[in-house]
């Protein structure tokens, strides 16, 4: 039976999108600075290997978050390739319009499906942290910019526990609603299973379209590949990583990074299903930065083949 049978049986994408994470989600959590000139090398590499949406910088309070304070020198000094969305986190009206000074092509909120979490991570209930993004919502559309927006903690939560799937719809169809034009699913602590994920997608896709979701999953009990063929069952064609599994969650104590996009591509390419990604100049980018960061890549399929191509 070929590749293309065995993808129709069991319900898989021909085609998955990699939504690149790595130079915002994944270095904001890394101790080591990183400078600007690094960040925009690792983004012009992981552009020529392909990648089509690369989430190159955030802009937030340096105080809070002091590896993002060069995002703007960033989005300044990168060479874009025409075929590539550069995106930019903006959690107010004042990284929006710093956003809109350095030309992001995109932006994206976040909110939270646990109201500890929301409250502990960005001081506010859910309903009003969603509130905070209609001026956001309002200036995008009328300058013709797309926003994403991000659901955190949709499998569980380091201070409630379990999270209800419906929870996550309601925040999911809010987003939604406000005119998101895709919503990024958020395993924040990386403590789903099959199971779980596919209740979670089943409940947020009776709210929001299917072609509409995201996964976001963090790799912390070694579950995100897993979690992430689950995803692609249920009708998921859209997967964030972090090249070399970068980062980790500061308000998660032990989360591990997110699940690293070598080894999202590797199994992408083992299920003969199309990312438009060379796999061989992204293990370079994710050797490159590694190399930066001083340590190897969490990535056990980077670290395989390093291991070949130098043994």
């Amino acid at each position: 039976m070929n590749h293309c049978n065995i993808n129709k049986l069991a319900n898989l994408p021909n085609r998955v999108k990699i939504v690149e994470v790595g130079p915002r989600d994944g270095l904001q959590n890394e101790s080591i600075p990183v400078s600007a000139r690094d960040k925009v090398t690792l983004i012009e590499k992981l552009a020529q290997a392909g990648v089509s949406y690369i989430e190159s910088g955030s802009f937030v309070s340096p105080k809070w978050v002091p590896q993002m304070a060069t995002s703007s020198e960033v989005f300044q000094t990168v060479n874009r390739n025409a075929s590539v969305t550069y995106a930019a986190l903006t959690p107010n009206m004042k990284g929006f319009e710093a956003a809109m000074a350095v030309n992001a092509d995109e932006v994206a909120i976040f909110g939270a499906a646990s109201e500890s979490f929301s409250q502990k991570n960005i001081n506010c209930s859910i309903d009003e942290s969603l509130e905070r993004f209609q001026p956001i919502m309002a200036a995008a559309n009328k300058a013709g910019i797309k926003v994403r927006g991000y659901v955190s903690c949709v499998l569980g939560c380091p201070y409630e526990g379990d999270i209800s799937a419906e929870q996550v719809a309601d925040v999911a169809e809010k987003l939604f609603k406000m005119g998101c034009y895709e919503i990024s699913l958020g395993d924040t602590i990386g403590v789903g299973n099959p199971a779980s994920v596919t209740e979670m997608i089943r409940a947020v896709s009776a709210r929001v379209p299917r072609e509409k979701l995201a996964v976001h999953f963090h790799d912390t009990y070694g579950q995100a590949l897993t979690n992430i063929y689950a995803a692609l069952q249920a009708g998921i064609s859209v997967v964030d990583s972090a090249i070399a599994g970068l980062g980790g969650c500061p308000y998660a104590k032990g989360a591990s990074g997110n699940v690293a996009t070598e080894d999202v591509v590797y199994l992408l390419n083992g299920l003969n299903i199309e990312t438009g990604i060379d796999f061989d100049l992204l293990l370079e980018a994710g050797w490159l930065i590694s190399e930066k960061l001083k340590k190897p890549p969490v990535s056990k399929v980077s670290n395989a083949y390093f291991a070949k191509a130098n043994g």
